[in-house]
C-alpha cells in the first residue's frame, strides 16, 4: 500500500478553495465549485468551454465512480472562475507609482474573481464574487466576511513544524523563534496563492517558510555580529562562534604565507 504524503497538493488545494469561497458570495451554493480558471471573460470561447466541460466530467465522474461522457455536460452547467478586480473599490494613491490595477485598488487578502455561467439564453451572468458580502447584485465588498479554515491553519503549523526538524536548522537555539515568524508569515500570506498560475500550493508554501527562516538566522547572526563587537570593545571574551572564525581566518593566513614562501 502506497505511503500517503504528510500534506499533498490536493488537499491543500481543496482548503484554499473552502477558505476564499468564505469570503464569497455565490447566487446559489453550489456555484461555489468552478470548472476553469480564466483571466479574461473574453476568454471564454468553443474551446475553453470544452476544457471546462472536461473539467466538470472528470469531478463528477470521481465524485460519483462513474464515468461521464463531457459531451453530456450542458454548457449552462459549467462554471468559470474569472480573474477581475472589477467589483473591488479603487483606492488612489495606495502607491505611489501603481504598475498594475491590483496597485490603484485596496489591498485584498487574495486575488480577487467573480464567477460566471450561462443562462438559458445564452448570455453569461454573474453568480458569484470574492470579497462581497449580500447579495451578489445589490451586496457589498468586504475584506472581513471570511475566514480560513482549521484544517487549513493545521497545514500550516504542520509544515512548518516539519521544516523545522531539517538538518540545516534544527540546532539553532532560536528554533522556536524561526517556527513563529514562519507561521506568522503563512497566516499573511497563505491565501495569495493563485490557483490561475499553478497547482502547486506546497511549493509555494514551502518557499515561504525557508524565506522566514533564512530571514530570522540572518537577523540573529547580524545581532550577534553586534554583540561580540562590543565585547571585544571591552575586551571581553565574544562567543566561540566568533572565537572559531577568528582562529579559522588565522589558519588561513598562515598557509597562505605558508604557500607562499614555497613558491619563492
Amino acid at each position: 500500500m502506497k505511503k500517503k504524503n504528510y500534506l499533498n497538493n490536493r488537499d491543500i488545494l481543496s482548503e484554499i478553495h473552502k477558505s476564499k469561497s468564505s469570503y464569497c458570495r455565490f447566487s446559489s451554493p453550489e456555484y461555489h465549485q468552478y470548472d476553469s480558471i480564466l483571466l479574461d471573460i473574453d476568454k471564454i470561447n468553443i474551446r475553453t468551454i470544452a476544457d471546462a466541460k472536461r473539467v466538470r466530467a472528470k469531478r463528477l465522474s470521481a465524485e460519483s465512480a462513474t464515468v461521464i461522457d463531457y459531451r453530456k455536460i450542458a454548457k449552462t452547467d459549467v462554471v468559470f472562475r474569472i480573474m477581475t478586480f472589477d467589483h473591488i473599490p479603487a483606492e488612489p494613491g495606495r502607491k505611489k507609482n501603481p504598475k498594475t490595477v491590483a496597485d490603484t485598488k485596496v489591498k485584498v487578502n487574495f486575488p480577487p474573481f467573480q464567477h460566471f455561467k450561462f443562462n438559458e439564453q445564452d448570455e453569461l451572468v454573474c453568480i458569484g464574487k470574492s470579497h462581497w458580502q449580500g447579495d451578489v447584485d445589490t451586496g457589498h465588498f468586504s475584506l472581513k466576511s471570511g475566514t480560513a479554515t482549521d484544517k487549513l491553519a493545521t497545514m500550516w503549523i504542520k509544515l512548518c513544524d516539519r521544516y523545522a526538524t531539517k538538518g540545516n536548522v534544527r540546532g539553532y537555539t532560536y528554533n522556536d523563534e524561526m517556527k513563529g515568524q514562519a507561521i506568522l508569515q503563512l497566516a499573511q500570506i497563505g491565501l495569495q496563492f493563485d490557483e490561475s498560475k499553478s497547482a502547486n500550493p506546497f511549493a509555494y508554501y514551502t518557499a515561504a517558510v525557508t524565506n522566514s527562516f533564512v530571514r530570522i538566522i540572518n537577523l540573529e547572526k547580524k545581532n550577534q555580529t553586534i554583540r561580540d563587537d562590543i565585547l571585544e570593545m571591552n575586551n571581553m571574551a565574544p562567543s566561540y562562534t566568533r572565537q572559531a572564525e577568528g582562529e579559522w581566518a588565522i589558519a588561513l593566513k598562515r598557509e597562505a604565507e605558508y604557500q607562499e614562501q614555497l613558491n619563492n
